[in-house]
């Protein structure tokens, strides 16, 4: 099952789409935030006395209902697609990140599943460095993904792994428990 798969992306826009949807995500908490703790203060509070935990509960309430608006409304709408995507991506390369031992002493031996599993990450990481325009840690990174890449493709492997396989997890994890 493929569990994510890598899109191109025009860098620029990704980048305008994120700020502007964080910049809606942000209005719409400190709304909530300063309206709900108006509102529990107005409903609960004491004129002249201690309204801090009406306050505070308020902006609690705003936290967990924006929460669920980016949830259950805003991560359906088209603006907020490549800020989903991004979450997306970093979530996939975290999985990956959680294994890289396993993945690591798979690709020593030569096993092919942690070498596609290995190139995903290497791709995905190269775009995530791209979306973010921080291409000075992509440089620091180049020298890895080019000898992997050539291990690869010595060995007749595909280097073109744009999707995430559950199996591959699975098959890393197989792989690490046998040895």
């Amino acid at each position: 099952m493929v569990v994510f798969e890598i899109k191109p992306l025009n860098p620029e826009t990704y980048r305008q789409q994120t700020r502007r949807s964080t910049l809606v995500v942000a209005v719409t908490f400190a709304v909530l935030a300063m309206g709900l703790a108006t509102l529990a203060v107005a409903l609960f509070g004491q004129a002249g006395g201690d309204n801090l935990k009406w306050n505070v509960a308020g902006v609690i309430a705003g936290l967990l209902l924006t929460a669920a608006l980016v949830r259950f409304v805003y991560l359906e709408q088209p603006w907020m697609s490549c800020a989903a995507y991004g979450w997306r991506l970093k979530r996939s390369l975290m999985s990956v990140t959680n294994l890289m031992h396993h993945v690591t002493a798979g690709v020593e031996a030569g096993d092919p599943d942690a070498m596609k599993l290995l190139r995903f990450y290497h791709m995905g990481l190269t775009q995530m460095h791209q979306l973010d325009g921080n291409s000075a840690s992509l440089s620091e990174e180049t020298g890895e993904i080019n000898r992997h890449r050539d291990r690869m493709e010595a060995r007749g492997l595909d280097i073109d792994q744009p999707r995430l396989d559950d199996a591959w997890l699975g098959s890393v994890k197989r792989f690490a428990a046998q040895k």
